[in-house]
């Protein structure tokens, strides 16, 4: 075909033409000193400003703008490389499982919508540099969505799918001296967007950048570099060396380990050879590259023209590693791996897919920073530097294959349509653009000694495509093991997976597979479902990891960053906006925000603690007498770190030593005696040992802390405080006050409105502290878990509780004892004043609750909430009393788990010790505002305002939060900026909370041992005074 056809669009066997073969991603230079400085002249990039024309389908596309004639100079600019949804054209449309015009245009598979399918058409014009003249030339397009048409010079070169793979043609015959104008026309929706339903933002447009490259005389066309090891020894390597060449010359070979030689060959390649060569050379023990110890060689190439000058200079990182399948266990370089693993989408709150370096270089950072070693490509080829990063940092991959076709077999699950709705399956007009996809996905990434595993695609389904796909993934390469999840759906071809991989199967289903599974190990390529408040119970999945040889080789979770877009509120404040925020329908809404990272500027969420402490390569456990040091790295002894020893006394460091001997090798268990003796002074004492960076690394300086274990190992009582000073207690009417040095309490009795009774003031120095009566409170906010396992309506009743407790009124006479004749009950006791009250939970069946207060005369009042158990009533999301102060006391401090927010089923990773911060601070910013802020093992929690004075509340191993809005004031929000003007500042003090989940969020409830235990009696208390 020498002319572009549209209706070829539309058809799945249409997928290329004229496109270069896939190759690997080399960087390439015209010599030595060029790679050195990072600047090649034979490369020239045509990223910045382009011309540009939107239309909504291909009617109202502008015709003939490809022609040399058609002057689009005064058409508008368009920065490339960017999705055009984020250049303001069309909107960005997040969609889960269902296709984007689902509802909106009724089609079959390879059919696409014609109503609405964007096109957008490209102008460049541009000159062929000086130094690139009179060579052959080619054009390189690094990822377009999802369909593109090529024309230089009004000729047209080609066409070209799959958004994340290079695009290469060859404009030589097309190009002139001068000026030249370079014309693409880019497709929203093709016949293989069927094939591209990946769980993302759909986008399109030139998002990847673009280059010309000059072809020297002597040229490298492709390159695959291999490590190979024999009879299960590690102290000698073959390399093997092979590829294409294009030109005459002499082509040399060096590795080199820093600056030294490690061996050199040469391949002079004369006219009429077949462009290729091939070599093995041994390399006696070599330094093994690993995400612990990431060790690269450099494997340099020069070609040479036949006068001997350099033509063309590459650098080839080679990372030294073994990976293989042995008796049914993954193993790197010998040892069983497991991957403490995420998945990572390409994405930008800023630029969509289109992901600048430093924002690549700061997920690998902070991923290398919380202890993740592992990242699967979720669902398709990422950057290519990503790849390049994960080499020299140190991090596995599962590489992925661009392929999700989850709308069709979803469709076929639910009895809507027939199998031959499902792609690809075995359909045969479908298997070649498949092929074609699994040869660019190896060929561009085969290089990467960080990629372990190649995974055929995501979701979809099976059948007999699906296992040629990894077929030839095997075919292609015999170094590395071969993934596809979709197995677990239809096992009509099980062995198109090397490994059992699921999504979200639950620890008790893991074990279940273990014990009478095929005898291949197990993953879980997505779990611990990150959606909002998430990551309960996290420490099942690791814990199961780490027993002896398991057959689990670890997880990863789903993932890593929100899917959120940067977008102006209606007053112009910027917000992260979630699906269906740019007014696109269908949408899957906020079900795009799952990452332990937030969107914005990337920065983790308070899930990373657990996520790092669960994932820590060493585990340390504290006891009174000593600490055990479990060293779980594969290739790297404790004594490569640091170690520390800290000595806290009720949260505050006392003693901080270095402890030297701690040299524990891999795999192995030591123990070592206590660091300090306990101190006599009163006080609880707790000893945390940590492990420390040497020096400096990449992703870290040298002294950050890659692990850590801490227990509380003594407490000394001290002297108990005598309370007993003078109290008054004054009887009014429809009050009852108690007046103590420095402050007052006043207390309500049920006359007139039922609901205004309680503590209703509460005053110390002479300041009111209380801005409302505080109450028994049993609710959240609902997190994204909540919502997914209906936890509202199962214990919807505690809600109404929370809201609409009333205080019951007494019957008969006022002047009688007990609870059916007194409401509140007052009793004067020789140190104190009982104040207690009754009430009435509106719950079906019918329920109370008992809040006591304790009034001391050093102004402490110790406050008791109980709640004996109703038959047919649920668990209660919170059992605790909730208070409003002024928003003045904005300031937190306290002794209790931290820095990040904790819950029952996510404190891992948290230490004890006294923190600070604002308010404001503990408002996590999930997408969807919910519940957030908790503090768990908490001993006190001072509020304050900037002058120190406020409230300070006591207990033991208390919940406590203190945010700006109530549960109900954030549930009613569904994006931060619905949120009400600050007026209080919302204290929780509980005896407990639900947790917060996270097998999945679509149904998974929150594991039982993490419920509130209704089955007897409740009660606990707590203690607040005026500061």
């Amino acid at each position: 075909m020498t002319q572009s056809d549209y209706n070829k669009v539309k058809d799945p066997e249409f997928f290329k033409q004229n496109v270069l073969p896939a190759h690997a991603a080399l960087n390439l230079y015209a010599s030595e000193k060029e790679a050195a400085r990072g600047e090649s002249s034979l490369l020239h990039s045509l990223d910045g400003i382009w011309k540009f024309s939107y239309a909504v389908n291909i009617d109202s596309a502008v015709k003939g703008f490809e022609q040399e004639s058609y002057d689009c100079r005064p058409w508008a600019d368009i920065r490339v490389p960017a999705h055009i949804q984020m250049e303001g054209y069309d909107i960005p449309q997040y969609v889960n499982t269902q296709y984007p015009w689902d509802g909106r245009e009724e089609i079959l598979p390879g059919e696409i919508p014609e109503r609405f399918n964007p096109v957008a058409s490209y102008v460049k014009y541009f000159e062929v540099p000086a130094c690139m003249r009179g060579q052959e030339i080619r054009i390189v397009f690094e990822g377009v969505e999802s369909g593109m048409a090529l024309w230089c010079n009004g000729a047209y070169v080609g066409y070209s799918e799959d958004s994340f793979t290079p695009s290469e043609f060859d404009l030589t015959p097309y190009l002139k001296d001068g000026e030249n104008k370079l014309a693409v026309q880019v497709y929203k929706w093709t016949s293989s967007s069927w094939c591209e339903d990946q769980d993302f933002y759909r986008f399109s447009g030139i998002y990847r950048s673009v280059y010309l490259y000059a072809v020297p005389s002597a040229h490298v066309e492709d390159l695959t570099v291999k490590t190979l090891f024999e009879d299960g020894s590690f102290d000698r390597a073959k390399l093997s060396v092979c590829g294409k060449v294009k030109g005459n010359g002499v082509y040399k070979f060096c590795l080199k380990d820093g600056d030294t030689v490690l061996l050199e060959k040469e391949q002079n390649m004369e006219s009429g050879a077949d462009g290729t060569f091939a070599f093995e050379e041994v390399v006696e023990k070599p330094e093994l590259w690993s995400a612990e110890n990431p060790y690269l060689y450099q494997l340099e190439i020069r070609c040479c023209k036949e006068n001997g000058e350099t033509a063309e200079y590459i650098s080839q990182p080679v990372g030294f590693r073994k990976f293989e399948m042995k008796d049914s266990r993954m193993l790197l370089n010998g040892k069983r791996i497991v991957f403490k693993g995420a998945n990572r989408h390409d994405f930008s709150s800023v630029e969509g897919r289109h992901v600048s370096y430093d924002e690549l270089v700061k997920d690998v950072v902070t991923m290398k920073r919380n202890n993740i070693n592992a990242i699967r490509t979720s669902h398709y080829p990422d950057d290519e530097r990503l790849y390049e990063l994960c080499d020299s940092y140190g991090l596995y991959l599962i590489a992925e294959n661009n392929l999700e076709s989850h709308g069709t077999w979803d469709a076929y699950l639910k009895g809507k349509k027939d199998m031959s709705f499902v792609l690809p399956d075995d359909k045969a007009p479908w298997k070649e653009m498949m092929y074609d996809r699994i040869r660019s996905c190896y060929h561009r990434d085969k290089n990467h000694p960080a990629v372990l595993i190649w995974s055929v695609g995501n979701e979809s389904y099976g059948g007999e495509t699906i296992f040629e796909m990894s077929e030839l993934f095997r075919k292609l390469d015999d170094t590395r093991l071969v993934h596809y999840e979709g197995v677990f759906n239809d096992r009509r071809y099980n062995d198109s997976s090397d490994m059992e991989s699921r999504m979200y199967a639950k620890v008790a289903d893991i074990e279940e597979y273990l014990a009478n599974g095929d005898g291949k190990p197990f993953i879980c390529c997505e779990y611990t479902h990150a959606m909002g408040n998430s990551c309960g119970a996290m420490h099942k999945y690791t814990d199961l990891a780490d027993k002896e040889n398991s057959a689990y080789q670890g997880g990863f979770i789903w993932d890593y960053i929100d899917q959120s877009i940067y977008k102006k509120d209606r007053y112009g404040k910027w917000f992260q906006a979630y699906g269906g925020d740019f007014g696109e329908r269908p949408t899957d809404y906020n079900f795009s925000g799952n990452g332990i990272a937030y969107g914005g500027e990337r920065e983790a969420s308070p899930k990373m603690q657990s996520v790092k402490f669960n994932y820590q390569n060493i585990s340390v456990t504290v006891e009174k007498d000593g600490f055990e040091v479990w060293n779980k790295n594969l290739f790297v002894s404790t004594d490569s770190f640091r170690c520390m020893a800290e000595l806290l006394r009720d949260g505050v460091s006392v003693k901080r030593r270095e402890l030297t001997g701690i040299s524990v090798a891999p795999e192995s268990r030591q123990n070592y005696p206590a660091p300090f003796a306990l101190p006599e002074d009163a006080g609880e004492y707790a000893v945390t040992v940590s492990f420390l960076l040497k020096e400096d690394t990449l992703w870290a300086k040298a002294g950050h802390e890659v692990a850590f274990g801490q227990a509380v190992v003594g407490k000394v009582d001290a002297p108990a405080e005598n309370k007993k000073k003078p109290l008054t207690i004054i009887r009014g009417n429809d009050n009852i006050g108690v007046r103590g040095e420095h402050f007052d309490v006043l207390f309500s009795e049920p006359a007139g409105a039922i609901f205004a009774f309680g503590m209703v003031s509460y005053r110390y120095a002479g300041k009111e502290l209380i801005e409302e009566i505080p109450r028994p409170n049993f609710w959240r906010a609902p997190t994204d878990n909540d919502t997914g396992n209906h936890m509202m309506a199962r214990q919807g009743q505690w809600k109404l509780a929370s809201l609409y407790a009333s205080c019951r009124k007494p019957g008969g006479r006022l002047n009688k004892e007990g609870e059916d004749f007194e409401n509140p009950q007052v009793r004067e006791e020789a140190d104190h004043v009982s104040v207690s009250y009754l009430y009435d939970l509106n719950t079906t069946p019918a329920a109370t609750c008992r809040l006591t207060y304790c009034v001391y005369g050093d102004g402490s009042v110790q406050t008791t909430l109980t709640y004996d158990p109703v038959e047919g009533l649920t668990d209660m999301p919170e059992f605790g009393v909730l208070f409003k102060l002024n928003a003045d006391y904005d300031r937190l401090e306290w002794y209790g788990n931290g820095p990040e927010e904790t819950y029952a089923d996510r404190d891992q990773g948290a230490k004890l010790g006294v923190y600070r911060n604002l308010v404001a601070d503990n408002m996590a910013a999930y997408l969807v505002p919910q519940e957030c802020g908790n503090k768990t093992k908490v001993r006190w929690a001072k509020v304050t305002d900037r002058r120190g004075r406020g409230m300070l509340f006591s207990g033991e191993n208390l919940n406590f939060s203190a945010l700006p809005y109530t549960p109900h004031e954030v549930e009613n929000a569904r994006h931060p900026y619905e949120l009400p003007p600050v007026h209080y500042t919302v204290v929780r003090v509980a005896g407990g909370q639900l947790g917060v989940g996270g097998d999945d969020s679509w149904g998974a409830p929150v594991h039982p041992e993490y419920h509130l235990d209704v089955s007897g009696k409740m009660e606990f208390s707590f203690t607040f005074r005026g500061i």
